[in-house]
């Protein structure tokens, strides 16, 4: 199993952990994001240790052409100097490094080829990670609003219940009731205090004046007789003064 294959399981495993626990989808999602960089950051990792591999072997093949150089140039040192039996044995370790150049070489490509190749996933899952964080911030968006949606038809639930507005309209009747009680409490007061046969007087008076002035407006416009007013009550005599017809 790959590296990456590894890290998708855990992965998966984490955010399926995850999502059976989750109370809130916003502390969820930040949690996945949270676990997707750490995951990434083990990835980088690994796939650095494979790069420092990849270049030890590259170090190791470079080493083996530089052997295989320095051997062959003391194979030609034993010729010059007549020496061909050294110039063989230094030829035969010459062969050894080629071999081993060779050996390394392979090696080393494969590991670039692998390198090369973890590189590219790596940038893949991290584009995969901020796809995801640009995924989060709408999907928490879109949380937002259904809740405040939620929230607004919970509360229209809640006023399409008439039970609050039945409070409302008791409340109102109460009002009512209690400002004609209030009203009734106040004329009653208006018309029992004090002497009693002095305001029916007065209401008879009051009426009386207002009959005699819709005679004389009636008399005014020619519509019927003008009233006698009645006579006002002459004044005491005074004492020692004689009436006037009694001349």
């Amino acid at each position: 199993m790959g590296i990456f294959s590894r890290l998708g399981t855990l992965i998966k495993s984490n955010l399926n952990d995850l999502i059976s626990k989750a109370e809130d989808p916003q502390k969820m999602l930040n949690q996945i994001v949270v676990e997707m960089q750490n995951q990434l950051l083990t990835a980088k990792q690994q796939v650095a240790t494979s790069i420092a591999d990849e270049k030890q072997l590259k170090k190791r093949w470079d080493e083996q052409i530089d052997l295989s150089k320095e051997w062959e140039r003391k194979a030609m040192l034993a010729v010059r100097a007549g020496d061909d039996g050294l110039a063989k044995e230094a030829l035969v370790r010459q062969a050894e490094h080629d071999k081993m150049q060779g050996e390394f070489g392979k090696q080393w490509q494969l590991q670039k080829d692998a390198v090369e190749k973890l590189k590219d996933q790596l940038r893949t899952l991290n584009d995969k990670i901020e796809e995801a964080k640009r995924k989060k911030n709408i999907l928490i968006a879109r949380q937002k609003r259904a809740e405040a949606q939620k929230a607004i038809q919970d509360t229209m639930r809640g006023l399409a219940d008439n039970s609050a507005f039945d409070t409302f309209e008791r409340m109102n009747q109460k009002v009512d009731q209690i400002e004609a009680e209030s009203e009734a409490a106040t004329e009653l007061g208006g018309e029992l205090a004090g002497d009693t046969l002095q305001q029916k007087f007065k209401k008879l008076e009051g009426g009386t004046g207002s009959d005699l002035a819709l005679a004389e407006l009636k008399a005014k416009m020619g519509l019927g007789p003008m009233p006698e007013r009645p006579a006002l009550p002459s004044a005491p005599a005074e004492a020692g003064s004689e009436p006037p017809d009694s001349k």
